[in-house]
């Protein structure tokens, strides 16, 4: 239905626009027990056997939704009935943003692809810890942090530890993000010594903390060979929970959506099917050098069931969603569930 009715309906309607009117149609729909009890048995598969067990949580299925969607922790409630394993909210900053100009968002439908630079785009830390503190459900919610785009990199380490200390009692784990290529600079924190600063640091305030929360770090799909090698040395020494592989890429290699309108889109990280592939690689590279006690979470272009088991095949402990949730629907998560269990 949703492919075949709503989807059309939506794509003739600007992304962003339309981002929060399904959001808000979330909202509202999900207040009614009818709606609620219907979307349970839609979407929701719950099975002993997908259960996963890692970083000291208890997930109830391996497949999550990944940080941009729910920037603000406006939904997370609500995103539990559609059958997540869990939820990361993010990314967010000490102060509000408002993010780049608009438009931002952009689909390439021959690609199965999304283009954006939405630029931390959130009301800020504070506000979704408000929002955290009032939540229902006990599904399990990551916060992503980074920093505010007026935050030179020299003092980034503040804007990080702001966030992680705002949010320490109202998530479960932590995710670094220094990968997003729509903050100006902000990868040059992924280059070995300001990432070993950075992660150390808050490795350091995590473990004063009574019980340490579990640190992830989400990195580029753009990052060469020895730049990864060095992921692997500084996430081991900074004795890591996980990575998460991986955020959107720069590149436009390979795209069937004419030149011309790429050209025309502009800057932005490309996310969906073109980065099925390469991140299923980055995943089985991590994986055959990291150590077992560092966990691997993989997203990047699952737009089937398939490419979900693809890449817990390759050495993922858990998968998010992002651009195949938004071109598949929600009964994608069911499809990866009953998919694994099927084998």
């Amino acid at each position: 239905m949703y492919k075949s009715l709503l989807r059309p309906l939506l794509f003739q309607l600007d992304p962003e626009k339309v981002h929060y009117l399904t959001t808000d149609a979330l909202r509202a729909s999900m207040k009614l027990p009818l709606a609620r009890n219907i979307t349970q048995s839609m979407f929701k598969v719950d099975d002993p056997r997908l259960e996963r067990e890692l970083f000291g949580l208890k997930f109830p299925n391996p497949v999550g939704l990944a940080a941009g969607f729910d920037k603000d922790a406006m939904l997370v409630d609500e995103l539990a009935e559609l059958g997540f394993g869990f939820v990361e909210i993010g990314t967010l900053t000490p102060k509000p943003q408002s993010g780049n100009d608009k438009p931002r968002l952009f689909r390439l439908p021959q690609d199965q692809a999304i283009i954006n630079r939405m630029g931390f785009n959130n009301k800020g830390v504070d506000a979704a810890v408000r929002r955290l503190e009032k939540r229902k459900s006990n599904i399990i919610v990551g916060g992503n942090i980074g920093k505010n785009k007026v935050t030179a990199n020299e003092d980034a380490l503040s804007d990080y530890l702001y966030c992680f200390k705002a949010l320490f009692d109202v998530v479960d784990y932590f995710v670094v993000n220094v990968s997003s290529p729509n903050t100006p600079d902000l990868r040059a924190l992924q280059d070995k010594e300001p990432l070993q600063r950075l992660l150390v640091s808050l490795q350091e305030e995590n473990q004063k903390m009574r019980t340490p929360k579990p640190l992830l770090l989400k990195i580029a799909p753009d990052l060469n060979l020895n730049q990864l090698n060095d992921i692997i040395e500084i996430a081991t020494e900074a004795k890591l929970s996980g990575i998460i592989g991986t955020n959107t890429t720069v590149s436009r290699q390979g795209l069937l959506t004419p030149e011309a309108r790429v050209q025309e889109i502009g800057m932005g990280g490309l996310s969906g099917k073109p980065l099925t592939i390469h991140s299923t690689q980055i995943i089985r590279h991590l994986r055959t050098f990291l150590p077992p006690e560092i966990r691997l979470i993989g997203v990047g272009g699952i737009m089937t069931a398939q490419d979900g088991v693809e890449k817990l095949q390759a050495g993922a402990d858990l998968v998010q969603l992002y651009t195949g949730f938004i071109y598949e629907g929600p009964g994608l998560i069911s499809q990866i569930n009953k998919k694994l269990l099927s084998r």
